[in-house]
């Protein structure tokens, strides 16, 4: 009994334990059990050992003159010491330019666009990328291609006032430094070193521009000869709607032609796209004629008008799909002022945009027996920098080194255009558009004719597609180098044909397209195209036989013939002169080969349709607008008023 009395509290205790253990029994009100935690096992703050790195990565906030703050990522090679500093200035994201993979080591960190990664590497220099300001890391406010000070820009900073500053902070603040900057980019990253040269900081030592964006009206990003690039709506859209591009432009179609026509024009398209949202666009539709908005920013106009102080390297694309008219205008602007041809240089590639910082063996089935983009790096961009930044002796440079397409060979010149380092000249020599489609440098001879003028039919409802489709955007850098044999067996494109060339004819310069033409419309667009037309078989390379590989092309809104300034109306069915210059080329026809001249009135979806009605603004040109129209092209024997032709830059001996 004893026993029993004494181990009955402990059962009870034991009870009592277990019946709360399993909740059997409430807990009092307000009771908490402790809480069951595991320790956090991220830092509040890591320390990257960097080990193994070769090189430094810093990123700073440096302040403009107004206050506002650009995110700049500066890498400086391990061990540098009186290193000169490659700056570009990017609306791209700077992080993600310097950051192409996660690796300790430079090269792989900076492959990638505009970082021309071997010279960068190999020649030891501390690389600078900064946001502008209003993208992506940076402070401030975004304009596209800022315009300087003045009639577009009230405000005291501009793109030339923000180098300035990012110079003068960045020879003061990195140690390793010799205090050299040089400044090189492409495309918006181009148009940024010609900035540069506005009231240049006296580090500043060199400008590589590499297919800059110039004019935007005359014939880069946004308009050729008046006629609108509306597939380059998305890249406004991406760019502005957002400082991190975080809003995309959507796709609707998989065929880029046919989302354009069922939009009707570009303006409506904007529109249903919530595009007007974003200042550019609404700019574009406020100025589609070449006005004192478009003539105060354009580049080559500006630097024409500066003193020249700095060595300026300007980089050419020969089938530059985006920006073929800046850098050439560039150069015509400068050049004259280069009394002692040792500051500004001109390098004319077989690129298309940008191709200069990567493989240049090919575009597209066009082969060129070499890797011209790294002949370029290796053999002509380097020892540029070297000399300038790190005083390394003077590169045996030529003033300009061109590509000779054709022939497939480098060639150092004088000047440009010149077809040869001496004792040769250029002669423009007509190339005429004659009967029966043929393309001849003889006139055709009263009474030849079999008539006075070829014709077609324009219907803006079926307008002549740029590229074969569907047009999706895939290989958007190599379209130039397409093969036309497509368009020129459309009953709505002329193409005109010469005998096949028993001897070479080589062009260099500008082509310069002479039309004599008329249209039943009011309006209208002319595309000439000169196209090298390849033999039939081609032993080495099968798939170029009959190829027909563009040299030369571009457009003119007829609406724009008498004045850039003012559309007028085209009188209708009478034959009036349309000229226009065609972009640059360095080209050989060769033997066997033969020049083909193509015509047409539409280049879609690239460029807007004509209504080839006029009215006021195209961007809100309405279905009922739209027309077709009859088109003709004169070539009367004897009278020279009505002889179509294009003048060629052919080289010749003196």
């Amino acid at each position: 009994m004893y026993k029993t009395v004494r181990a009955f509290p402990l059962l009870l205790l034991s009870l009592i334990i277990l019946a709360l253990l399993t909740g059997l029994i409430a807990q009092p009100a307000g009771a908490q059990t402790p809480a069951q935690t595991l320790p956090n096992e991220t830092p509040v703050q890591v320390t990257a050992t960097n080990y193994g790195f070769d090189y430094v990565r810093r990123e700073v906030m440096i302040a403009m003159r107004d206050g506002v703050k650009l995110h700049t990522v500066i890498l400086v090679p391990r061990g540098a010491r009186g290193a000169p500093i490659l700056l570009t200035r990017t609306p791209y994201n700077a992080t993600e330019l310097t950051t192409h993979t996660n690796s300790a080591h430079l090269g792989p960190s900076l492959e990638g666009y505009d970082n021309a990664t071997d010279v960068v590497v190999e020649g030891g220099y501390i690389r600078v990328v900064q946001d502008i300001r209003g993208k992506y890391g940076s402070e401030g406010e975004y304009v596209m291609n800022r315009p300087l000070h003045g009639p577009q820009n009230p405000t005291p900073v501009d793109h030339a006032t923000d180098t300035y500053d990012t110079i003068d902070w960045l020879v003061k603040n990195i140690p390793e430094t010799n205090g050299k900057v040089g400044i090189l980019g492409i495309s918006y990253d181009g148009f940024l070193p010609l900035m540069a040269l506005v009231n240049p900081h006296p580090a500043l030592k060199v400008s590589v521009p590499m297919n800059p964006m110039v004019d935007g009206w005359r014939g880069d990003d946004w308009f050729h000869n008046g006629a609108f690039r509306q597939q380059g709506m998305s890249y406004i859209y991406d760019q502005e709607a957002t400082r991190g591009n975080d809003v995309k432009w959507w796709t609707s179609h998989f065929d880029d032609y046919d989302m354009f026509m069922e939009a009707g024009s570009a303006g409506e398209l904007g529109r249903r796209r919530g595009l007007e949202q974003v200042g550019f666009w609404r700019k574009l539709l406020e100025h589609p004629s070449y006005d004192k908005f478009w003539q105060d920013q354009a580049v080559d106009q500006i630097l024409a008008a500066q003193p020249l102080k700095v060595p300026v390297m300007l980089v050419h694309s020969l089938w530059d799909q985006e920006d073929i008219y800046g850098d050439i205008a560039v150069y015509k602007a400068i050049k004259p002022k280069d009394v002692n041809n040792d500051k500004v240089f001109l390098v004319l590639g077989p690129w298309h945009h940008g191709q200069e910082i990567r493989e240049g063996s090919a575009l597209g089935a066009v082969k060129f027996s070499s890797d011209t983009a790294l002949t370029f790096r290796q053999e002509i961009l380097r020892p540029f920098l070297d000399h300038y930044l790190k005083d390394a002796p003077k590169a045996d440079i030529a003033p300009v080194t061109a590509f000779e397409t054709g022939t497939n060979k480098w060639l150092r010149l004088p000047a440009w255009p010149a077809g040869c380092a001496r004792g040769c000249a250029i002669k423009a020599t007509p190339l005429y558009l004659n009967p029966g489609l043929k393309a001849s440098f003889a006139a055709p001879s009263p009474g030849s004719e079999s008539g006075s003028y070829e014709e077609y039919i324009s219907d803006p409802a079926k307008p002549v597609p740029y590229r074969a489709r569907p047009i999706d955007g895939t290989t958007w850098r190599q379209w130039l180098v397409d093969d036309q044999r497509e368009q020129s067996g459309r009953p709505d494109v002329l193409s005109f044909v010469s005998d096949t060339l028993t001897a070479p004819v080589k062009i260099s310069g500008e082509p310069i397209a002479n039309l004599i033409a008329s249209t039943s419309g009011t309006d209208s667009d002319w595309v000439v195209k000169i196209i090298d037309l390849y033999p039939d078989e081609v032993a080495s390379q099968p798939n170029m036989g009959g190829y027909q590989l563009m040299i030369s092309a571009d457009i003119l809104r007829g609406r724009y013939r008498e004045s850039f300034e003012t559309a007028k109306p085209i009188a209708a069915n009478t034959p009036l002169l349309f000229r226009f210059a065609l972009p640059t080329a360095n080209h050989v026809f060769l033997p066997g080969h033969r020049i083909m001249v193509q015509i047409q009135s539409s280049w879609f979806p690239l460029y807007d349709r004509n209504p080839q009605t006029f009215v006021p603004n195209i961007f809100w040109a309405k279905p009922g607008d739209y027309r077709k129209a009859t088109q003709r092209i004169y070539h009367e024997a004897g009278n020279a008023s009505r002889q179509s032709l294009i003048e060629l830059p052919i080289v010749g001996t003196r």
